[in-house]
């Protein structure tokens, strides 16, 4: 299981990376602009700290301005993933890139339809969002299951990338129904880790640890 930290926020990155804990980086339009620093900027820095793959989104959404915008993209560090929308141009695109050996992540995947595209069009990674289909009352975790089969039955090399991962009941059932990766707000991460009886405990440790040592 690899996790992945969905920030652009460079000193979110180097804490939780210190904890040995990031294996990539996913960001979007939305998450590089509330830095407030120039995109390439952002993702040359995160690349230089992160090993694994940081993926960068585009913004065009004909196929020529995806595949313009990914190669400019690729040219800033060996660790790019171009992230692409899940569209007919996107598929496109991804086709394309693949060929170049420029490395991509679909997103915005809601349907196994979706994925099974994506991972023919030559994709490295799919990204099926489950908190947004849990908001519209829909199983994002059969779905998280369903790639998953369907990827290991035809050999595809596709990695799922679960996203929008918005709770620790998001995280374990993902994880649960074999997710190669999750990405992670950096407010999430220290969840993870953490839980009340793992507090309790220690202070219980230290309590008579202290009332031992004053004998």
């Amino acid at each position: 299981m690899k996790f992945f930290l969905d920030t652009a926020n460079v000193d979110e990155i180097k804490r939780i990376a210190a904890l040995g804990l990031v294996d990539g980086v996913t960001t979007n339009p939305s998450i590089i602009a509330r830095e407030g620093r120039p995109f390439e900027e952002v993702i040359k820095e995160i690349c230089s700290v992160v090993d694994g793959p940081v993926s960068a989104e585009v913004v065009s959404l004909d196929t020529e301005g995806m595949v313009k915008e990914a190669r400019e993209l690729a040219k800033w560090a060996d660790n790019v993933v171009v992230k692409i929308p899940m569209t007919e141009a996107g598929l496109a695109a991804v086709h394309q890139l693949a060929g170049e050996g420029i490395k991509t992540n679909v997103t915005l995947v809601f349907t196994l339809s979706q994925a099974v595209m994506a991972a023919k069009a030559g994709a490295s990674y799919v990204s099926p969002f489950v908190g947004r289909l849990e908001d519209i009352g829909t199983d994002a975790y059969a779905l998280i299951s369903d790639i998953r089969d369907m990827l290991d039955f035809y050999g595809y090399d596709t990695e799922i990338i679960a996203a929008s991962i918005r709770t620790l009941p998001h995280f374990e059932e993902v994880v649960r129904r074999g997710a190669h990766i999750a990405t992670i707000p950096g407010k999430l991460f220290p969840k993870l880790w953490k839980h009340p009886l793992t507090d309790s405990g220690i202070e219980g440790f230290l309590k008579d640890w202290e009332n031992f040592s004053n004998k």
